[in-house]
């Protein structure tokens, strides 16, 4: 979406410097309601936030379908939209990731989350070429009804998915939570394994940018450019599930770890490629190491987060993955300044080596290999808040299984009751 963003403000009579100013309006959307959006979802829950994201998305996407012509006014309004639009992509990402890890049992989880970083992918891999029709068929307004469907079609599908079923305990407990209990109770963490996802989300984002710039630095059309990232895009798409299962099975680090140190290997690799088929070579490698990282900060953030206030944690989690994203090409733009493109490209390569002795560090030894029918998964416990869990009322939790026809809810969160389980256990579902 954001080539068409651009093209869209200059439409309006912005300049290439607005133009890209209103593009980034889209990321600066999100880190501004990070934070608050997890306090939002831990107040009145994920499948109300998602609703609630879906609906703040329309109202942007309207905003930006509204031409008023060129000028100050026009362009306020359609940046406007798009920092609306960034903000509720906040919420809804969030929201969804805190309600996959509720409901999917531990055992499951990495693949669980790693589907959904894989499912992105391929979202932004289809994305463009769906946006090229539409704009084809009805100009630059096509693009924003082909996100008007995809968003209206996502709203449905959380409307039908059950609510989390929350006890009045596990109610009054999230209303202790602050993002300042957060950060006192989990600082150790966030400064450890936090600067690992830190450095790992500042080599991902310079991966993107790294493909296009050196294919131009030794020559290359911009045709070849794009078949060559869109190769790497295709390899970073196909690896996604068999990632999730190394890391249920094996640990987090058996995935992470690798992850940074195969991206670092491509980065200082890329300086000495010197034509298409190389740098082709380069960008795959760098596109698996990438890939078969699918998932993984969310999953990291799944384990740590508490089982009380988990929307809050992981929305100060999203600050540091996104300050990562923000800092990799700057490091990148920085040194090549100074000292040119091979070396930027290399001194970003040496990030994901830091990145993978940080993950190797602080990555908890125990993360992973859990036992497919544990006898008590507890999350851990927000300090400060007492916990809610007793033997005597077990609280489990309707999971993908019931939703998708099965009938055996997995306990899994503490806090979490299904008053429907015992129907549930009766009479399956539909599929959503």
């Amino acid at each position: 979406m954001l080539p068409v963003i651009t093209l869209s403000a200059i439409d309006r009579g912005a300049s290439i410097s607005i133009a890209a100013l209103i593009g980034a309006l889209l990321g600066i959307g999100s880190i501004v309601t990070n934070i608050p959006s997890g306090i939002l979802a831990t107040r009145i829950g994920e499948r109300k936030s998602m609703l609630i994201a879906a609906l703040a998305t329309v109202a942007g996407l309207v905003l930006c379908l509204v031409n008023l012509g060129h000028g100050a006014g026009s362009l306020l309004a359609f940046g406007s939209g798009i920092l609306l639009i960034g903000a509720a992509s906040s919420v809804y990402s969030l929201a969804r990731q805190s309600y996959l890890t509720e409901m999917v049992p531990p055992h499951m989880r990495a693949r669980a989350l790693s589907t959904l970083g894989g499912t992105l992918r391929i979202g932004v891999f289809l994305g463009p070429f769906l946006g090229a029709g539409a704009v084809e068929l009805w100009g630059l307004p096509g693009a924003y009804y082909v996100s008007l469907a995809a968003i209206a079609a996502a709203a449905v599908i959380v409307y039908r998915v059950p609510d989390l079923e929350l006890s009045e305990e596990h109610k009054a407990a999230a209303a202790q939570v602050t993002s300042r209990r957060i950060l006192t109770g989990y600082w150790r963490t966030l400064v450890t394994l936090g600067s690992g996802v830190l450095l790992l989300s500042a080599i991902r984002q310079t991966r993107q940018v790294v493909i296009p710039l050196w294919g131009a630095h030794i020559g290359l059309s911009p045709t070849a450019n794009s078949v060559i990232y869109g190769v790497a895009g295709a390899i970073d798409a196909l690896t996604f599930y068999p990632a999730g299962k190394v890391m249920d099975v094996y640990g987090r680090r058996w995935v992470a770890v690798p992850c940074a140190i195969i991206m670092g290997i491509s980065f200082v690799l890329m300086p000495l490629t010197h034509g298409a088929i190389t740098l082709a070579l380069v960008a795959m490698i760098m596109g698996f190491g990438n890939g078969i990282g699918s998932g993984i900060v969310m999953t990291l953030a799944a384990d740590i987060s508490p089982a009380i206030g988990r929307p809050t944690f992981l929305g100060i989690w999203r600050e540091l993955a996104d300050a990562g994203s923000g800092v990799g090409p700057v490091i990148l733009s920085a040194v090549t300044a100074v000292a040119g493109l091979g070396s930027g490209i290399v001194i970003s390569g040496l990030v994901g080596f830091a990145a993978a002795a940080a993950l190797w560090a602080w990555i908890p030894r125990q993360s992973g290999r859990i036992r497919r029918r544990p006898a008590a998964a507890e999350s851990p416990q927000l300090p400060g808040v007492k916990s809610i869990r007793s033997a005597d009322s077990p609280r489990p939790t309707r999971t993908m299984a019931t939703i998708c026809g099965g009938n055996r809810p997995w306990a899994t969160t503490p806090g979490v009751a299904d008053s429907r389980a015992a129907s549930a256990a009766g009479s399956s579902m539909g599929p959503w």
